[in-house]
């Protein structure tokens, strides 16, 4: 415990922002982290608790005391050693992750919780700029080989364990290149993709081959997923060249608002929208790419996906922004001694919603309204809870005007028939089915196959999907070599 006072004495400090009307005029990240001395200040508000919750409230389970105490013994370089214990891409959590080990952490009780988050971002930003994030190829090799389809934090985390204990490991993607949603779905002003390109030169300079733009099994003629696949293999062919294959390929089809007018021009699903930008921040060429350029967009979906459009939309220049969601509005501060120590729920603003945007809650949409084929606005009416169901208020229907709607309601399992492929069984939500047990863990009723991730979790965080990875690898480890040393 690095100062027995501090989370007395010093107040919570918050990463900074660069001002709106300035990030507005680009797609690069603009958060100002902490400097050394006011994480210095920051970890020394941490309690080292006989039971720290943050460590549970965490899924990769960070270390959380122990990072804090270096940073304010200013060991950095130990620092990164023991973030790096249990998660493979912090600058990646550190960028993205909600912070559930924030809610989790004690101090949170009763005052401003200790800013985990920003720690780990100023610790592994360090590590880049010093040097001390170097490859770690495996001293021996197993001659096992392992194909891993999914390039998504989860596939990349399990691809690095694996490579590290010296397994042959093939990253197969079907996109044209690494990263998943991290590449496609998150815009680059909350998360720059070289953070994604040098751990993709980490990873092969640790053995791991890379092939993008592989399609494993057939692709659905009727998804609206972009697929940027030039070659497509055969699972069959994979089960007989590899020793084992782990599916994380991801949850990717977009949950559809089946109202009428849906077929409009003008109404797209978000991962439509998001993975265009970022292609054409990307240096590609792109015709007809979607654009909200002097248009009135409706967001519907109240969630992180959401606030992106909203960021994205924001930045192209749209005239106005609106962003529905059909549950009520939470309140604005949480109930800590009912929520605490879990996720609670309370309304959160964005950086995104703080650049312009208008949000309404209790909303459903009854219509889309338009013109030649053309989506002009959209009918509504407000919703409320009556014996555990939303029902409609009576006299509350409106008509919104928009150009371009974004449908940003979360995902509901995978897309791709890469489980049918394989012959793999789904759970009723129609993900893989795949337990998680100590022993055994994340194989599927398919001998020699694993699945992890949102694959096999459904839609959730990029730190559960590391954890996922990790746990995953530890498991084909464990049924190639009888026994493994990764960590779980």
């Amino acid at each position: 415990m690095g100062k027995i006072t501090g989370f007395m004495e010093f107040e919570r400090i918050e990463e900074g922002y660069k001002p709106v009307t300035e990030r507005l005029k680009d797609y690069k990240e603009f958060v100002v982290g902490l400097s050394p001395e006011q994480a210095k200040t920051q970890a020394a508000r941490c309690m080292d608790c006989g039971t720290p919750f943050c460590n549970n409230g965490c899924p990769v389970n960070n270390i959380i005391p122990d990072f804090n105490e270096l940073v304010f013994q200013g060991d950095w370089k130990n620092a990164i050693e023991v973030l790096h214990s249990t998660n493979n891409f912090p600058e990646f959590t550190g960028r993205i992750c909600p912070a559930p080990c924030e809610a989790a952490c004690v101090v949170n009780v009763n005052d401003d919780a200790v800013g985990i988050k920003s720690i780990e971002h100023a610790i592994i930003d360090r590590a880049w700029a010093e040097g001390w994030v170097t490859p770690r190829p495996a001293k021996h090799k197993t001659g096992k080989k392992v194909a891993v389809i999914g390039a998504g934090p989860a596939g990349l985390a399990a691809a690095q364990q694996l490579a590290r204990v010296g397994h042959d490991v093939i990253l197969f993607e079907k996109n044209d290149r690494v990263g998943g949603l991290l590449r496609y779905g998150i815009p680059d002003f909350k998360m720059e993709k070289s953070h994604i390109d040098r751990r993709v030169q980490q990873l092969q300079a640790e053995g791991v081959t890379i092939r993008t733009s592989v399609m494993v099994g057939s692709w659905p003629k009727d998804s609206k997923v972009t697929n940027w696949a030039k070659e497509t293999i055969s699972a069959e062919q994979l089960s007989k060249d590899f020793d084992a294959v782990l599916l994380t390929g991801g949850s990717e089809q977009s949950r559809d608002l089946p109202v009428p007018g849906r077929d409009l021009e003008g109404i797209h699903f978000a991962m439509e929208f998001l993975p265009q930008q970022n292609k054409v921040n990307a240096g590609d060429k792109l015709k007809g790419q979607l654009r909200a350029d002097g248009k009135n967009v409706i967001v519907i979906g109240g969630g992180d996906t959401g606030s992106d459009c909203v960021g994205t939309s924001n930045r192209h220049g749209a005239v106005s922004v609106t962003q529905f969601e059909v549950m009520p509005e939470p309140p604005k501060e949480e109930n800590r001694p009912m929520t605490w120590p879990y996720w609670p729920m309370k309304l959160r603003t964005s950086s995104s919603h703080e650049e312009g945007c208008t949000r309404e809650f209790a909303v459903s949409t009854k219509e889309f309204i338009g013109e030649k084929g053309k989506v002009t606005g959209l009918k509504t009416v407000h919703v409320e809870f009556k014996d555990g169901k939303l029902v409609e208020i009576a006299g509350t229907e409106k008509i919104h005007k928009a150009d371009l709607v974004l449908l940003a309601m979360g995902f509901v399992n995978p897309v791709a028939t890469v489980l049918e492929a394989f012959g793999v069984d789904k759970d009723a939500r129609g993900n893989a089915k795949a337990s998680t047990e100590l022993t055994g863990g994340y194989a599927t009723n398919v001998s020699k196959v694993f699945a992890a991730g949102d694959m096999r979790r459904g839609q959730s965080l990029v730190v559960w999907a590391i954890r996922e990875g990790r746990q995953a690898a530890r498991s084909v480890d464990e049924f190639l070599m009888g026994s493994s040393d990764l960590p779980r």
